[in-house]
């Protein structure tokens, strides 16, 4: 279950991913198979073989790619590698707004 989402955040996130550039959306989130993680982000890009290859790079496997909705596939971070990954991306506004450190 997702909180503390915009419209705009999606709209963008939604724009950016279709153009098949890598694009991320974090936000609240609530799912009881993972208690211990209150926030994801959500890595995509319409590309899928753009996607795999820059999975590559932090170590997440193809088959992890979320491909219920064909339009938007994309990764799922939680946890250090979420925190990894946006360290390494420079995604800092991300890390700041949902206090991830």
């Amino acid at each position: 279950m997702a909180f503390g989402l915009k419209r705009i955040d999606v709209d963008r996130w939604k724009r950016e991913l279709e153009t098949g550039e890598i694009a991320f959306l974090t936000h609240y989130w609530y799912d009881e198979r993972f208690p211990q993680y209150r926030t994801v982000t959500k890595a995509g890009c319409i590309q899928i073989e753009k996607l795999i290859k820059w999975g590559h790079l932090y170590g997440l496997n193809p088959e992890w790619i979320d491909l219920r909705n064909p339009s938007r596939p994309h990764f799922d971070l939680l946890g250090d590698k979420q925190l990894i990954i946006l360290k390494a991306e420079g995604l800092n506004s991300h890390i700041q707004k949902f206090q991830l450190e």
